[in-house]
């Protein structure tokens, strides 16, 4: 174990410039994680990318339109002056699947059945004003307390998104890798929690959806900025 760790250590790194190849699909916005060391970066327009990686590291390749691609680098790998990845269109819809939620709740407890509707704070409160009908229920409508409380719940969820959103990606892959400045991170993550589909993959914990789609947003947004600094 212990002449493994002291060849591991050896190993040397080199930035990796690669083409990826598709057939008749657009190559730009690949995302690309070496899984090694976490590092991860985004194809160009032409598919061009770069990324530090060793002999043994494993890259990993995905897209919305494209089949998922996992390569090992090999010593040949390194020599080469430019990697060239193939990957195929995507033929089949694949069923979600989210992985390491082992969250403990009321129902893997058994204190209540699974399925059972849950509701948030503004929920209920909502399902408080408008379930009694009646007399109530046009109160309520009248005094705009409906109207309130659904701006409450939407207040909500985006603050759940974006809760979920902060542990999805560390401030130096917003800076380096989507090129957003320090100083409109926040702004850029309630640009983000804004779009439905961007939302949709947070809500289903997709990160890897939510990487394909971060990009092209980050592009928006940088733009936004440019416009806005002119």
């Amino acid at each position: 174990m212990m002449v493994q760790s002291m060849y591991s250590q050896d190993v040397p790194v080199k930035e990796i410039r690669g083409k990826i190849v598709a057939d008749s699909v657009a190559v730009d916005r690949i995302n690309i994680v070496n899984l090694t060391t976490e590092k991860a970066t985004i194809s160009d327009g032409n598919g061009f990318f770069t990324i530090p990686a060793k002999e043994g590291d494993v890259l990993v390749f995905t897209a919305v339109n494209l089949e998922g691609l996992r390569k090992k680098i090999e010593k040949q790998d390194l020599e080469q002056t430019l990697l060239l990845v193939k990957m195929n269109p995507k033929s089949i819809v694949l069923r979600e699947v989210i992985v390491n939620d082992n969250s403990i709740s009321a129902e893997s407890l058994r204190i209540i059945p699974y399925g059972q509707k849950k509701y948030t704070p503004a929920q209920r409160k909502m399902y408080t004003a408008t379930s009694g009908g009646g007399i109530d229920g046009l109160l309520n409508t009248i005094s705009g307390r409906k109207a309130m409380l659904k701006k409450e719940m939407i207040v909500e969820k985006k603050e759940q998104l974006l809760a979920r959103f902060a542990n999805f990606f560390e401030d130096k892959y917003y800076v380096e890798t989507l090129k957003i400045p320090q100083e409109y991170i926040l702004g850029f993550q309630y640009y983000c929690v804004d779009d439905v589909e961007f939302a949709a993959a947070l809500t289903t914990k997709n990160k890897w959806k939510a990487m394909f789609l971060i990009s092209k947003l980050a592009q928006n947004y940088n733009e936004i900025i440019a416009l806005e600094t002119k």
